[in-house]
């Protein structure tokens, strides 16, 4: 019975830690495609709109 519950719990830490992967790999894909964007058009950064104010802003890189 112990070694179906240690074959559970590292099953189901090893799909957590693909999820994990998964999730990180997205993330850069979509950033190195964005500083790809940005180099091909000379822009020095993505401007956003900050919904307060109505500003528009550099967007900042949140890691």
């Amino acid at each position: 019975m112990a070694q179906l519950i240690f074959m559970a719990v590292l099953i189901c830490g090893g799909w957590m830690l693909y999820k994990r992967f998964i999730k990180d790999a997205e993330k850069l894909t979509a950033r190195r495609k964005q500083q790809e964007k940005e180099r091909q058009t000379g822009a020095v950064g993505t401007l956003e709109k900050d919904p307060v104010t109505g500003e528009y802003r550099v967007k900042k890189e949140e890691e």
